[in-house]
């Protein structure tokens, strides 16, 4: 059998200096003609309270056209992304192709020059979208209602926790209902949110098969339990199969069951939070639905809900009479806004044309590709590249769309790390790879997920780059402990940053650093 060969890569090194070091006073972009003085034309400053006024010019860069053409296209050069590059090390992020027909649809002036306090009789083209896709993600959750208002899941999951909040005061159970039940592996957010929300969060640790055992969960919860925030498939990529009873004896208990779908990409078709047991789940649009990743900004988590929560969704919603479409602010028992207008509608938009061209049957074969490329790479890692190991959940060799992988051998036998490992790797035209989040039970972490996106020859390119790098390390370790080598950017010294306030991150913070003002 013959795997696909390494590219000869070597990233753009151009000796950029940042945009505002190359300011030259009185260069512009583009010349303005001067209309202070016509007729209609006012300074606009009585628009602006006092406060809200600036007290001198803002320190903008000036700048020619040409010269800005220049400089961004050379930083786009020492970019590395999903469209030029393998982005299968980026797992739990699901990086996958945005097909470029719905970027066209995003960007088309119908939709990018609508306006949120446009009349709803102006927009119903993207009402029906939003409405049409609701009743999608209601059959692909099994859920009675549906929110695309989160920015995305860390928004999602505290949209969930607020929902909680309000349907146990409407009980009057506020007080008594104060603590949540997670899993270590689920994702941290499915502790912090809820925790900002005022409730106890209490977290399972897992036995051997990587999830929490049955008599664990049940010597936890007690009348005080308002519920519990799963994540399923965990971060791990291991797939909880009794999380049905894992959900019955909180509902035994009067608790409910939120579920985090964030990690979705290999259940489509598979399996719906409907039979898992949920009352509330959340899908980030922005990583199983192609949007591309962007959380907390251009993200989307699509919050779902049983028929009994539909009442405290944020508001606004999205109805149908039959004739036309209307956003609903009605609500009294709603949470209320968790962010602006309807969310991000650009990660809608392409989830909907996403979905839309795949249909039922395309969904399904989705998240059976995703298990496929996953478990191939698994097979080929564990049995070629030496010093990976899984060391986790042994137990449980299943694995889904994902797995968590360690270099702790590699890094015992010859010294080099994971994080050697992932800089290594840009020397070979990939992205860096996530290695984990809390908790870190698994030494020397590396998480990637080959979604459905990838060939297989994508996949043998990326696994002979990493069998590559495990024979430099064994061979030769100080090509590995010092790269990268191809990049525009070298690995800082050790003594060079001290600590985080040593790195500028602002224009203003550079200049002070460097003695300027």
């Amino acid at each position: 059998m013959s795997y696909s060969k390494l590219r000869n890569f070597h990233e753009a090194q151009w000796d950029e200096p940042i945009i505002f070091e190359q300011s030259v006073p009185g260069s512009r972009g583009i010349l303005l003609p001067d209309v202070s003085g016509e007729a209609g034309v006012s300074s606009g400053k009585g628009l602006l309270p006092t406060t809200l006024r600036r007290t001198q010019k803002p320190a903008l860069p000036e700048m020619a056209q040409p010269q800005v053409l220049r400089h961004y296209l050379r930083l786009s050069q020492e970019t590395i992304g999903q469209d030029i590059n393998i982005d299968i090390g980026l797992g739990t992020c699901t990086m996958k192709y945005s097909p470029k027909i719905n970027e066209q649809f995003v960007r088309s002036p119908k939709f990018a020059e609508l306006h949120p306090y446009q009349e709803d009789d102006t927009v119903q083209g993207i009402l029906k979208i939003i409405y049409e896709f609701e009743q999608i993600m209601k059959e692909i959750s099994g859920l009675d209602a549906v929110s695309f208002q989160a920015g995305g899941g860390g928004q999602g999951i505290f949209a969930n926790a607020a929902v909680l909040k309000q349907y146990f005061r409407d009980r009057g159970e506020e007080t008594q209902r104060n603590q949540i039940i997670t899993t270590i592996l689920s994702h941290p957010l499915n502790g912090a949110a809820p925790a900002t929300k005022g409730f106890e969060v209490i977290s399972l640790y897992p036995d051997d098969s990587g999830y929490p055992s049955l008599e664990n969960l049940k010597a936890v919860v007690s009348e005080k339990t308002a519920g519990i925030f799963i994540t399923n498939p965990e971060d791990t990529g291991v797939f909880n199969p009794i999380v049905r009873q894992f959900v019955d004896v909180v509902h035994e208990a009067g608790g409910l069951c939120v579920c985090d779908m964030a990690d979705y990409n290999g259940l489509f078709g598979l399996v719906r939070a409907k039979e898992l047991g949920a009352d509330m789940c959340h899908f980030n649009l922005h990583k199983a639905f192609s949007s591309p990743h962007g959380c907390m900004g251009p993200g989307c988590a699509a919050q779902c809900v049983s028929a009994e929560l539909e009442k405290y969704l944020p508001r606004p919603r999205v109805r149908f009479d039959g004739q036309r479409y209307y956003t609903d602010y009605d609500g009294p028992s709603s949470i209320g806004k968790v962010r602006q207008f309807q969310g991000s509608l650009a990660a809608v938009l392409r989830a909907y044309s996403w979905v839309m061209s795949l249909g039922r049957d395309g969904l399904k074969a989705v998240g059976e590709t995703a298990i496929l490329n996953n478990n191939y790479m698994m097979k080929r890692l564990l049995g070629e590249v030496r010093g990976i190991t899984m060391p986790w959940a042994e137990e449980a060799p299943n694995r889904l769309e994902q797995v968590r992988y360690s270099f702790e051998k590699l890094l015992e036998e010859t010294g080099v790390g994971a994080e050697h490992v992932n800089r290594h790797m840009l020397d070979f035209g990939f992205q860096r790879f996530f290695p984990s989040h809390h908790p870190l039970v698994v030494p020397e972490p590396y998480t990637p997920e080959p979604t459905e996106s990838y060939s297989k020859d994508d996949i043998d390119e990326y696994i002979s780059a990493l069998k590559k790098i495990s024979d430099e390390a064994y061979t030769t370790p100080e090509i590995v402990l010092t790269a990268p080598h191809n990049g525009p950017i070298s690995p800082l010294e050790k003594d060079t940053v001290d600590s985080v306030d040593q790195l500028a991150v602002t224009w203003r913070a550079y200049q002070r650093q460097h003695g300027g003002r």
